[in-house]
């Protein structure tokens, strides 16, 4: 599994916003945030609650200089549909329909075929910060991705349940 600290793998994948396709690579945005989410499927009952949950909050997001790029193993054309069906999105959808990317990543569930829930936090310099991955059972929570963002961007210790209008921790320690 790709850990902490360790370089993103770079992608290129097509993908879909706005009505129209194009091709997306990691390192596009590097010298910003990134929050790489994988989900399972488009059409699906879970999947829509996080996808519309993360262009709900796309702006609260984009004021901490992160991008959001979705994931899943659906065709761009799909993407397009779902998009349109959940009357637009803020960021753009990637098709992994050839599996690559998440076998990369170790979220490709082998049983099912898709990717599993996954999230990565990747920093501007191009590393992974942050990943939790959750049951296909329970959806992710986008107010503790932007809460983890917020400290990551910090540089200090941030203790549990640190919210953005708490004081930091002082300490020579980095654990």
């Amino acid at each position: 599994m790709v850990q902490i600290g360790e370089a993103a793998p770079d992608f290129k994948l097509q993908g879909a916003i706005s009505g129209q396709i194009k091709t997306y690579t990691l390192k596009e945005y590097r010298k910003k945030w990134v929050v790489l989410f994988f989900y399972p499927a488009d059409f699906s009952f879970i999947c829509p609650t996080e996808v519309k949950g993360f262009s709900e909050q796309a702006d609260q997001f984009f004021q901490h200089d992160a991008q959001i790029l979705g994931i899943s193993v659906d065709s761009p054309e799909s993407h397009l549909e779902w998009a349109k069906e959940l009357q637009g999105l803020r960021y753009p959808l990637l098709s992994d329909s050839s599996k690559a990317v998440c076998k990369t990543y170790h979220v490709l569930d082998p049983g099912e075929g898709v990717a599993l829930r996954a999230t990565f936090l990747i920093d501007p310099a191009g590393k992974i910060q942050y990943t939790v991955i959750s049951p296909f059972n329970v959806g992710r929570s986008v107010e503790e991705t932007l809460r983890v963002l917020q400290a990551l961007r910090t540089q200090k210790m941030c203790p549990a349940d640190w919210k953005p209008d708490q004081p930091l921790l002082e300490s020579g320690s980095k654990f």
